[in-house]
């Protein structure tokens, strides 16, 4: 009897401590959630405040519900500055750029990883040593190549230096390789070409590879600062973030207007989170997928 009173004491004992590690990592899971949210709350409740309420607060009564609403910050945010010009332009060399980049990487991992020529993986090594070399390095002298094309303050500047990737070159070449070959050689035999099988086997079974490329480029393409600066001079060329420090600019002796700031970049968040809803499935498809394999 001692010994199965013992054994039940034990088993309590774990089944406690096993409750309380679970508590643990959810309530640690719950901080880190709550931390990243809270900022993001703020940022909303700040779109929906007047340029005077921004700053009426203490630590001990937080206006969290801004009081009244102030919807017309996301109306202003179209007539302050060029707004609308601004977002078509992101639109535009986000869609070109992350076309391109998919478009080449697919092309280059595909000879890569399934064709046979000379010198082939010396090409693929120093290709991928390219991203060993920082963008601030290589910036200037394709700036100085744009300069000497007439590309500056063009679409072609935007566009056409981002198009290849060796990251991405590198991501489809790795999940390529995981593909069987038996496809490939059962589609040999119906007769079908290099680009047939490209094209009809090689990218409908990586859904999962393209969509990751896609959300990584179109996010990186969606943020990007310093080189659409570089290259660009007129209002009508430029993009979101830059449309966005441009608030700034226009009050240089005054306290920006942080609720239509606030207004733009919610708004300038809505592609990107669209993106990603979109994709969202191939990742839990690979999920799946990874955990039949072996």
């Amino acid at each position: 009897m001692r010994d199965e009173g013992s054994l039940a004491n034990k088993v309590k004992i774990a089944r406690k401590k096993k409750i309380l590690k679970a508590c643990l990592i959810y309530g640690f899971l719950i901080l880190g959630g709550v931390t990243m949210i809270l900022p993001f709350l703020w940022m909303i409740s700040t779109s929906l405040k007047s340029y005077n309420s921004v700053f009426i607060f203490n630590l001990k009564d937080i206006h969290w519900l801004p009081d009244p609403v102030y919807w017309k910050n996301y109306v202003d945010v179209w007539k302050v500055v060029p707004f609308a010009r601004f977002y078509l332009n992101s639109i535009f060399v986000c869609v070109a750029v992350t076309f391109g980049q998919v478009a080449t990487s697919a092309l280059a991992a595909y000879a890569f990883a399934r064709l046979q020529f000379p010198g082939r993986d010396k090409i693929f090594f120093a290709y991928l040593a390219t991203m060993m070399i920082p963008g601030s390095v290589t910036m200037i002298p394709v700036f100085a190549l744009m300069r000497t094309f007439g590309w500056i303050d063009t679409y072609k500047a935007l566009i056409i230096p981002s198009i290849f990737t060796a990251y991405g070159t590198f991501l489809l070449r790795q999940f390529f390789m995981t593909l069987p070959r038996d496809l490939e050689d059962a589609a040999k035999i119906d007769g079908c070409s290099l680009w047939g099988i490209f094209w009809r086997v090689i990218l409908p079974l990586s859904n999962t590879a393209l969509a990751t490329l896609t959300i990584f480029v179109s996010l990186g393409n969606w943020v990007s600062f310093m080189w659409p600066l570089l290259v660009t001079n007129s209002i009508e060329k430029r993009t979101l973030p830059i449309g966005l420090a441009y608030f700034q600019e226009l009050y240089q002796y005054a306290q920006p207007d942080w609720g239509l700031l606030m207004a733009g970049s919610l708004i300038t968040m809505v592609p990107i989170i669209i993106v990603f809803l979109f994709n969202q499935r191939f990742f839990i498809e690979g999920i799946k997928l990874t955990g039949m394999k072996g």
